[in-house]
């Protein structure tokens, strides 16, 4: 009889790229508390394990910074100018601070000023759906899903289309840092030119906005103010690359995973094409289902256990959403996809204090790109393999396809 080795998780593996899933099951039934050599960190499985560590006042966001401070020499020097911004970012902060940036974040970028985006959003859908054609391959992942989201962030700050390629560029220099699965040799170096150029971009918005205010997030940004006071410069920078950033990435994979869920269920995509009114409890689950947000860490700040195992101050610690969300102790028929799925209390966009901001937004853009593009196209499939096979970023906090080869009609 063979004898399974025990599970490991490495992100370096392509095959776990790839598909994640079935370790993911491993380690929540073997070792739901699992450290990972690869990491140097702890992994989380389950579901209530994950939840938990959310709401823990025990772990920390702030995993930069004690990060940062145990460098020394050149590597410390490379990323001095990105810790000068991301140490702000409200997502790597605990309160009082993140209560504070949250707060006057909060004035501007609020659940009533999303939902006015909705006819804004459809034309930009529009826009991107038009241009695509029907008698050769399409790459949704590159064509619609990339896009779709930066141009709505950029309607948002008031920012011309035609700065998106630099813009974009900079951002996934940033990611290989902030949310990279490997350490790259050049990693650091590429973070902070990511960062110089994005903070440089948008000292020279923010400066015309002070000179000429509009109604536009940035100007909105500037003149936010709370008792405590206003967002600092260096702060209303960080800001404005965060959303950049957060607004534009979750979403392209969101967009992203969610046909690559309905081509592999086309039962499903009919389903949808036959019930439009599904939609809202379809972006639920394909949320859950194969979720843009694959892991969210944190570093103990107290010694505590979790399912017996003793975790230590100062260790990392990385809950999987994407594991959590398929935990048989959560949902029923966890691996399947079910568009009509209710409850779905997933965890994709966090829980308690650091609960996305920007979810309400990330759900209208898939809500209407997926309906439009269901509706529009009568033929939505895969081009054959290996040809059509998608391919998955390498990344650890985050997953996604950068390709999908499809072929409409």
């Amino acid at each position: 009889m063979t004898t399974l080795a025990p599970p490991i998780y490495d992100p370096a593996d392509p095959a776990l790229r790839r598909n994640p899933f079935p370790l993911f099951a491993r380690l929540q039934d073997e070792d739901p508390v699992h450290w990972s050599p690869a990491l140097r960190a702890w992994v989380l499985t389950r579901y209530e394990d994950v939840r938990q560590m959310m709401l823990s006042d025990t772990m920390s966001p702030d995993r930069l910074r004690p990060f940062y401070a145990q460098l020394t020499g050149e590597r410390r020097d490379t990323l001095a100018e990105v810790m000068r911004y991301l140490s702000l970012w409200m997502v790597f902060r605990d309160p009082p601070e993140h209560t504070r940036l949250r707060r006057l974040v909060g004035t501007v970028f609020n659940l009533k000023a999303l939902e006015g985006l909705a006819g804004p959003v459809a034309k930009v859908v529009d826009h991107l759906l038009d241009r695509l054609p029907t008698d050769r391959p399409v790459d949704w992942a590159q064509q619609v899903a990339m896009p779709l989201p930066a141009y709505v962030i950029l309607d948002m700050l008031k920012i011309p289309y035609a700065a998106y390629p630099g813009l974009k560029a900079a951002s996934d220099e940033l990611r290989a840092f902030v949310g990279g699965a490997r350490a790259d040799a050049d990693r650091y170096a590429r973070a902070r030119s990511g960062a110089e150029r994005l903070a440089g971009f948008f000292r020279e918005v923010i400066a015309e906005r002070r000179a000429a205010p509009g109604d536009d997030f940035v100007s909105r940004m500037i003149a936010a103010r709370d008792e405590e006071g206003r967002l600092s410069e260096d702060e209303l920078v960080a800001t404005c690359m965060l959303v950049l950033f957060a607004g534009h990435e979750t979403t392209t994979h969101l967009l992203g995973n969610a046909l690559n869920a309905l081509l592999d269920h086309p039962g499903q995509l009919q389903r949808l094409r036959d019930d439009p009114a599904l939609i809202d409890s379809a972006v639920e689950e394909f949320l859950r289902y194969d979720g843009p947000s694959n892991a969210i860490a944190r570093v103990v700040k107290t010694e505590h256990a979790i399912d017996g195992r003793r975790l230590q101050a100062g260790d990392r610690v990385f809950g999987f959403a994407n594991a959590a969300n398929r935990d048989p102790r959560a949902f029923a028929d966890p691996q399947g996809l079910d568009i009509a799925r209710t409850p779905n209390r997933h965890l994709t966009f966090g829980f308690g204090l650091h609960f996305c901001m920007g979810a309400p937004l990330a759900r209208l853009e898939a809500r209407l790109c997926t309906a439009r593009l269901v509706q529009r196209f009568s033929r939505i499939e895969r081009l054959p393999r290996p040809e059509g096979e998608p391919e998955w970023i390498d990344a650890l906090a985050m997953r996604g396809v950068s390709r999908l080869p499809v072929r409409l009609g």
